[in-house]
């Protein structure tokens, strides 16, 4: 399709969210200081959840809708947890990937990563109530190590938010909040959900309660997948044509085991939480996809679709946090503290390569990453002005063991502070203004290999695969942004400088990446990586017509990412890390209208443009790029005598251009649509409320590529059908 033809069509496109909510809007969410009493935070919830409007919502609390967009310069999201039961996905980002501008990078049934605005891996920072999320952030083959059915609400900041979060906001930040303190004595819920494609089964379970001013709040999840069907009956490794047994992929079934516990306080000046939260997760490796050597292996992949046998990967992370505030007239402290031990393991037969001898056990790689973070933040009303200064410091640790290579043991030093200003000229104009610095220092581990290897003149020795270094980076970051409002319209406007520290992965890695089935190198040469970003927000609100623009630039001097080049090592195609000047461009549209009292029309479109300006792939566009994407939806609201006896009916369409902007020799991908529908209805008894959803994706079944999966490489398709059932009992 024409670039014009494109344009054209984002034109019409709005957000599809449950609610009311335009591209600067917070769907499905209203923070509940904003709303008059006679409003509880639950009933909001439901309300928007079952599609009534945001705007009915704010004017009963009598907190205008605009109002809250006056609040930040930047470009933000938020759905509650009614939004994550009602678009239930595989993943987290999976659910949260009908948002406009965010996608989810996904390998497998049970795995994603986070992008946002075609940005992800370490340039989109992933935090837990304000607090870092720090797991191996590098790894290709897990998603988040969070319960995403424990999650009260999640915030997603659009475009850099280094000021506030220092180094990786670079593309944005998804904030996780679980610790509202609950307002009944008690309650809690039970969530029991399926999806037919990989025959996925779970249960979440809450319990909170409160006393006085102390609350707890307590959650578990366990869900159990099989392997996932895809709508081919085979695929193509390299020359290999493999046969699939009943359409499904070989090996990627699994397993996930969550639990958490909050105990806060919540008084007249002070209020803290502490946190305790384990995930555990077990799952397998597409058997065909972790080496040709698979075909010769003796394990029977399909006597079972839900056993997970080699290649497999266990993931367990464990945070522990305390936040602590107090507040008085025109202020407030803020601290918090956390540490978290993530231990990832891969487990694979053991098989020689090259010069390695047969390994003593099937322990591949295991890697142990321990974290401990704190931070401060003073937040101060002087007239006009809201100040906000802060300070933070990280140290983390990543050792490694297994018989396989491809990361180095490191750790990591960081530390950082920062001022904002937002100066409030009027209700209808406010500046704002920030600047911080940060400082990070990177030890990498010298690593050799445990086996020789002959050489040339006849000698074998063990083969260096990383040297040691130690290296330091710092940069100044800035940021300046304006709301204005006038009439129907509100805009929003913000210019910024962000910044990232170079990973161990990226300078030090030198390994076959099985999972992505390429050999990765690093660079220990690389530099901080710098971003300079404008971003604006144009929405019009007027009556039953809501319409948004959020066009954004931003340039990068030294861009990081991973070269494919044309050589092979050990058989796989090598991938070099590299830096060049890159300049990249887009927007996403949004319109809605609501109409015949019950029924909602929202689409909303996107595109993205990526230009490298130097280096060895000048003029070419960026590995993986986002294509342009367009979604509608058709919501139409059954009557009700209350929210709690509500329901809804919704179609929708989704179109994905094709990707033919590729660096070589990446390969275009095909466009594609796909159609899906979902039904969900309410049911009081007594004082509980049932809520059902019935939802199915990819009605037609049509075969099709994602071009941000790393599967595409290997021939392998999306997920088939698949119809997924939740049911949320809450009392």
């Amino acid at each position: 399709m024409e670039k014009k033809t494109l344009m054209t069509m984002l034109l019409f496109f709005v957000i599809p969210c449950h609610a009311l909510c335009t591209m600067n809007a917070e769907p499905l969410c209203v923070p509940v200081d904003t709303v008059k009493a006679d409003v509880s935070a639950d009933s909001i919830g439901r309300m928007m959840r079952d599609g009534i409007s945001l705007k009915e919502v704010v004017i009963k609390g009598n907190s205008g809708y605009k109002e809250i967009q006056m609040r930040s310069a930047q470009n933000t999201l938020g759905v509650t947890r009614g939004y994550v039961e009602d678009n239930f996905g595989g993943s987290l980002m999976q659910t949260l990937e009908r948002l406009p501008g965010v996608k989810a990078m996904a390998v497998g049934s049970g795995a994603s990563k986070p992008v946002i605005r075609g940005l992800g891996f370490n340039r989109v920072l992933v935090a837990e109530n304000g607090i870092r999320h720090e797991g191996q952030q590098w790894g290709d083959d897990h998603g988040l190590e969070t319960d995403q059915y424990a999650v009260d609400k999640v915030e997603v900041i659009k475009g850099p938010a280094a000021v506030t979060y220092g180094s990786d906001a670079i593309g944005g930040v998804i904030n996780l909040i679980s610790d509202r303190a609950p307002k009944e004595r008690f309650g809690g819920s039970v969530n029991l959900f399926a999806r037919s494609n990989n025959e996925s089964v779970g249960t979440a379970l809450r319990m909170a309660g409160r006393s006085g001013d102390f609350w707890y709040k307590a959650n578990a999840t366990l869900i159990d997948y099989a392997d996932y069907r895809i709508p081919t009956d085979s695929i193509r490794y390299y020359s290999y044509y493999i046969k699939l047994h009943d359409r499904r992929l070989r090996n990627t079934a699994g397993r996930e085991l969550d639990g958490s516990l909050l105990i806060g306080y919540e008084g007249s000046r002070m209020k803290t939480c502490f946190r305790m939260a384990d995930v555990n997760t077990r799952s397998g490796f597409f058997a065909n996809a972790h080496g040709l050597e698979v075909m010769l292996s003796d394990i029977d992949y399909d006597r079972s679709c839900r056993d997970v046998d080699l290649p497999s990967h266990t993931v367990n992370h464990l945070m522990l946090s305390n936040r602590t505030e107090w507040h008085w007239h025109g202020g407030a402290v803020e601290g918090s503290f956390a540490y978290q031990h993530n231990r990832q393991s891969e487990h694979s037969e053991p098989v020689s390569h090259g010069y390695m001898p047969v390994p003593p056990n099937t322990l591949e790689r295991r890697f142990t990453k321990q974290t401990v973070s704190a931070g401060i933040r003073l937040r101060l009303m002087l007239g006009r002005h809201s100040l906000q200064a802060g300070a933070s410091a990280e140290y983390q640790k990543n050792r490694r063991d297994g018989w396989g290579f491809i990361l180095p043991d490191f750790g990591q030093l960081a530390f950082g502070g920062y001022a904002y200003d937002r100066f409030v000229v009027s209700d209808d104009l406010i500046f704002s203004a920030g600047i911080r610095f940060d400082r990070g220092t990177v030890r990498i581990h010298s690593y050799r290999d445990w086996y020789k290897t002959p050489q040339p003149d006849g000698d074998s020795v063990f083969v260096q695969r990383s040297a040691g270094m130690r290296q330091s980076f710092g940069c100044f970051t800035w940021s300046v942004g304006v709301n204005r409002r006038t009439g129907d319209w509100l805009l929003k406007a913000n210019v910024g400088k962000s910044f990232r520290i170079p990973t161990a992965k990226e300078l030090g890695m030198n390994g076959i990446n099985y999972n992505i089935f390429r050999y990765e190198e690093g660079n220990a040469g690389l530099k901080p990586e710098e971003s300079y970003q404008a971003d604006a927000g144009l929405i019009y609100e007027h009556g039953s017509l809501d319409v948004s623009l959020t066009p954004y630039v931003n340039y990068f001097p030294n861009y990081i990412y991973l070269n494919p080049t044309s050589e092979y090592r050990e058989g796989l195609q090598l991938y070099r890390y590299m830096q060049s000047r890159v300049i990249r461009w887009g927007f996403e549209a949004s319109l809605s209208w609501r109409f015949l009292r019950h029924f909602v029309l929202e689409a909303d479109g996107e595109y993205l443009y990526a230009r490298q300006l130097s280096g060895e792939k000048k003029g070419y566009s960026l590995p993986c790029s986002t294509p342009w994407s367009a979604h509608m939806e058709l919501r139409c609201g059954l009557p009700a005598s209350d929210e709690d006896d509500s329901g809804f009916v919704a179609v929708e369409c989704r179109t994905v251009g094709a990707q033919n902007e590729v660096v070589p020799p990446e390969e275009p991908t095909p466009g594609y649509w796909l159609l899906a529908a979902s039904a969900g209805k309410s049911f009081r008894f007594g004082g509980n409320v049932l809520r059902v959803t019935l939802r199915c994706e990819n009605i037609l079944n049509r075969r099709y590529f994602d071009h941000t999966s790393y599967y595409r490489l290997i021939g392998v398709p999306e997920p088939g059908r698949n119809f997924s059932l939740m049911a949320a009992w809450s009392f």
